[in-house]
């Protein structure tokens, strides 16, 4: 495979994995914003969330722990965290208890989606593991000279 197929393979693996992403935030803001919400308010959503998140930890950290020392780490997630919310308040233009709301029921959403795929990939896929071989270990992990 040359450089562009896998260029174009990568962006669009990314690209497939943040709407997967997407769907437990957009099922948690479609439930509590009274269906407001579209998939892609959900998506940039996902994509800035982190951003903010890394880039207030990042920031936070580095002012706070001239005067915090290692101890600012907490702090700097809970700003951070707080950041993500604003987020979350700001795309679907609702209040810091339902932001509140959409992260939390996201994150079971995102676990219940997760228990059903792997449920139904055990079923659909079963002993996969058995029918693979496995490796010798080598005694001698480097070759000899």
């Amino acid at each position: 495979m040359d450089m562009f197929a896998a260029s174009v393979v990568f962006v669009a693996t990314l690209i497939g994995l943040w709407i997967i992403v997407s769907i437990p935030v957009y099922i948690s803001a479609k439930i509590l914003t009274a269906g407001r919400v579209r998939l892609v308010h959900a998506m940039g959503a996902t994509a800035l969330g982190p951003m903010v998140y890394a880039g207030v930890v990042l920031a936070s950290s580095s002012l706070l722990g001239s005067v915090l020392g290692a101890q600012a780490s907490v702090p700097a997630v809970v700003l951070a965290f707080i950041a993500w919310l604003w987020i979350y308040k700001s795309i679907f233009k609702t209040g810091w208890i339902r932001a509140l709301g959409i992260a939390v029921l996201a994150v079971i959403v995102f676990l219940v989606l997760a228990f059903i795929l792997s449920f139904a990939m055990s079923i659909i896929i079963p002993l996969v593991g058995e029918h693979m071989p496995v490796p010798e270990p080598n005694p001698l992990p480097y070759p000899q000279v």
